[in-house]
């Protein structure tokens, strides 16, 4: 877990450096903003922005398929650590873009190979936890796109007052970079399984594996099975948790590349904006693991929690977009502040969708189409921001992402309805108890294994 919440920190941190970047010099040095001097008064356009934001995403797009098989097909730790060196070094690589157009091309690629991360950790989780386990589980290591988000910022705020040759923002990926390649060197330690989990004694990896029967998730199975594969696209609930993980991430890519630039507005400095983004990250990570922990707990709780999530979020949108916008205001950057309670959103989702697929190629391919999900609520968050709108302070931003919150309530209904009839159904069949034994590890999926029970 704790290889895994430094990793999944390195990805948040290095998607939302762009956004501290753009305050420190690199709007102007690579011409993301454009006046059009023709307009009267003159607009500053930001698409070029907004493109580059997106693009990350279209690249984790990209790479979701195949590096979904790589880690299906062959020993994970072997796919991780080369993936991750090579993450490490188109990072550091940012440093020498000197134009908008190559920005765009490094952060596809940058997004083709981070997209190893989040599938390879959902996948891991649900290979070695139980059932009732997952969601603290899940929990922790998203929680680092909270801790990451005051590192994150700790660092940029440092870095935005050196002086040397290179600009500020360049240092920061450098560091970045650095650092990403000194986690590269861990991920060849990762264990693939738990039978093969290194730290482990030959009992107690025997005792680690045993412990999944309670679930009947299985164990990592390397040969895929077409058949759980076309379970998997035929199954409604991998595509509503799909939806629901979409519309619940358009924040994210809104306010990773846009969220530093939007505090400036208020009448804050760039320093200023980077501090403002850890009452954000606070929230967001001790959000997410209090609802893990509650998840753990209290049988059933989570999409309750997830609903009550969505509230202040909402809250947040609205503050934001109706208050008045002067020098230094308190509602707005309240409202902003309170956004981070899209993080323990998110927790749940991926805890839902991890905790509720059995059969190994299918949570494979549930863990690629959640991940495409994320994909697409990041590529049209920063899309929503039209700079044009400013002095009516984004309207379309916030009207977009109140109707998104407002499709993650209602999906996140739709589940908690369809997986509590299922499992009354399934336990007035009377099973036979001996059969779960011997079930547990068959590879079936949950809709083979009629012993399989849905957490929600």
């Amino acid at each position: 877990m704790p290889a895994m919440m430094i990793g999944y920190g390195l990805v948040y941190y290095d998607k939302a450096l762009l956004g501290n970047a753009a305050l420190f010099g690199m709007t102007a040095d690579l011409q993301l903003s454009v006046i059009d001097t023709s307009a009267s008064p003159p607009v500053v356009d930001t698409s070029r922005l907004s493109w580059a934001t997106s693009l990350f995403y279209f690249g984790q797009l990209a790479g979701s398929y195949p590096m979904a098989y790589a880690l299906q097909r062959f020993n994970s730790r072997l796919v991780l650590g080369p993936m991750v060196v090579m993450w490490a070094l188109i990072c550091a690589a940012t440093a020498g873009v000197s134009t908008w157009q190559g920005l765009c091309v490094q952060r596809f690629f940058l997004g083709f190979i981070e997209s190893i991360i989040p599938t390879c950790f959902m996948v891991t989780v649900s290979g070695f936890y139980t059932q009732s386990e997952q969601s603290l589980r899940q929990s922790w290591w998203w929680s680092a796109t909270g801790w990451f988000t005051i590192i994150g910022g700790a660092i940029s705020y440092g870095f935005a007052q050196v002086t040397g040759s290179l600009r500020p923002w360049q240092y920061i990926y450098i560091f970045a970079g650095a650092l990403t390649f000194l986690f590269g060197i861990l991920c060849f330690f990762i264990p693939n399984s738990p039978s093969s989990a290194w730290f482990l004694s030959p009992e107690e990896r025997i005792i680690a594996v045993e412990r999944l029967r309670i679930g009947q998730t299985g164990i990592k199975e390397n040969k895929i099975k077409f058949a759980q594969i076309k379970e998997g696209m035929l199954d409604i609930n991998v595509w509503l948790i799909a939806i629901t993980m979409a519309a619940a991430y358009t924040v994210n890519g809104a306010v990773s590349g846009f969220g530093p630039l939007i505090v400036s507005t208020f009448g804050y400095s760039s320093l200023q904006s980077i501090l403002f983004q850890f009452p954000l990250g606070g929230l967001s990570g001790v959000g997410i693991l209090v609802t893990g922990w509650l998840g753990s707990k209290l049988k059933n709780i989570r999409i309750i929690l997830l609903i009550l999530c969505c509230l202040p979020t909402i809250a947040g949108f609205a503050m934001i977009w109706k208050s008045t916008w002067g020098v230094k205001p308190v509602t707005p950057v309240a409202g902003y502040s309170i956004l981070g309670f899209f993080g323990p959103v998110v927790g749940l989702i991926i805890s839902l969708g991890s905790s509720n697929v059995s059969g190994h190629t299918k949570r494979s391919f549930n863990a690629a189409v959640v991940f495409i999900a994320y994909c697409v609520g990041n590529i049209i968050g920063p899309q929503l921001v039209r700079s044009q709108t400013k002095a009516q302070h984004y309207p379309e931003l916030w009207m977009g992402l109140i109707i998104c919150y407002c499709i993650v309530i209602l999906t996140s209904s739709v589940l908690y309805v369809l997986w509590s009839r299922e499992n009354k159904r399934r336990a007035s069949l009377c099973l036979d108890e001996a059969e779960r034994e011997r079930l547990g590890f068959e590879d079936l999926t949950d809709r083979e294994n009629l012993h399989f029970q849905y957490v929600y």
